[in-house]
């Protein structure tokens, strides 16, 4: 007998095996400060289109801001799209606290069933993240952040717990596959830069750009400037009763936005779990945080920095299709 379909049948097997591995869903952590803009909804949208078609597993949702709607919100979302049982964690702490001026959280919270009905229901933040991490596989976990560093620094400062004998640094060093956040910015001078998530929490900010021990990518401020959504979403009349959907025609309509809003985190989200292709490239690059909160661009290599290579308006249609997205019914 001819060995060549038994080699045939091999070569299929490691194939398929190749193939489940590129495509097994990436764990994923997402921190967020879900009240003061809703580019955070959009988010959370992509995050749970990716676990629907099995390219995201969704291991807990935390804030990193106390305002008293973040808890409720990030819950309508996870409820909606089917998985009310989620973890949700949230900074126990009076600050970092960003409110959500526009309403739309406070409007989505009245409308939309969700399980967790305040912060107080939600589990503290640093807990969460060690209770999670400890019981995954080794260089596993991507978290996804796209708020304020309290949480990841708090985490880094951590002491062993009933989770694990490990401290916070060893356990994310040895837990964690990479951390994506859409933070910082390079200014006009190609430099100097102040950003929202990097500057609220300077001091938190500081700790997590200097000894964060894994990859880490960050999505700049320049980025998400530049790739609007929103329109297309609250003017697809297929789509009704969503909250998603809720969040953007109020918070755009208060605004008197007609062209959409800027989309930061979507942009973390889209490249933790397919990574930068086909719509960016990296750039090598190291970030100091100053006391002020300011990120001054200074020699080394230590990040990894998004860079365009497809042009805002495609990269914007392709997040809007997938914030379009509609809960798989279970």
């Amino acid at each position: 007998m001819s060995c060549k379909p038994i080699l045939l049948l091999l070569f299929l097997v490691t194939a398929n095996i190749a193939l489940a591995q590129q495509h097994k869903p990436v764990p994923v952590i997402f921190d967020t400060d879900i009240a003061g803009d809703y580019d955070d909804v959009g988010a959370m949208a992509l995050l749970h289109a990716f676990a629907d078609k099995g390219e995201a597993h969704i291991l807990a949702t935390i804030s990193s801001n106390a305002f008293q709607t973040t808890a409720p919100t990030i819950s309508v979302i996870n409820t909606y799209f089917g998985r009310p049982d989620i973890p949700v964690g949230i900074v126990k702490k009076p600050k970092p606290n960003k409110d959500c001026q526009q309403q739309w959280a406070q409007a989505i919270i009245a409308k939309y069933p969700h399980k967790i009905k305040s912060n107080s229901e939600a589990l503290e933040a640093v807990s969460l993240y060690r209770k999670i991490l400890a019981a995954q596989p080794d260089t596993s976990v991507t978290i996804i952040s796209v708020g304020f560093f309290t949480n990841l620094a708090d985490l880094l400062g951590s002491s062993a717990d009933k989770y694990s004998k490990l401290n916070g640094l060893q356990l994310v060093k040895k837990k964690v596959k990479r951390l994506v956040s859409m933070a910082a910015g390079i200014g006009p001078d190609g430099k100097t830069f102040s950003e929202y998530n990097v500057n609220v929490d300077a001091s938190s900010s500081q700790k997590v750009f200097n000894n964060w021990p894994t990859e880490f990518v960050l999505s700049g401020f320049e980025i998400g400037e530049k790739i609007l959504t929103g329109i297309t979403l609250i003017n697809n009349q297929s789509i009704q009763n969503s909250p998603v959907k809720d969040a953007f025609k109020i918070a755009l309509t208060k605004d008197k936005n007609t062209v959409g809003r800027n989309s930061w985190d979507e942009t973390a989200v889209l490249t933790a779990i397919r990574g930068p292709k086909p719509y960016f490239t990296y750039r090598k690059l190291n970030m100091q945080i100053k006391n002020n909160g300011t990120d001054v661009v200074i020699p080394g290599q230590r990040f990894l920095y998004l860079r365009f290579a497809r042009q805002p308006q495609e990269i914007a249609k392709a997040i809007e299709e997938l914030m379009m997205h509609q809960p798989v019914k279970k």
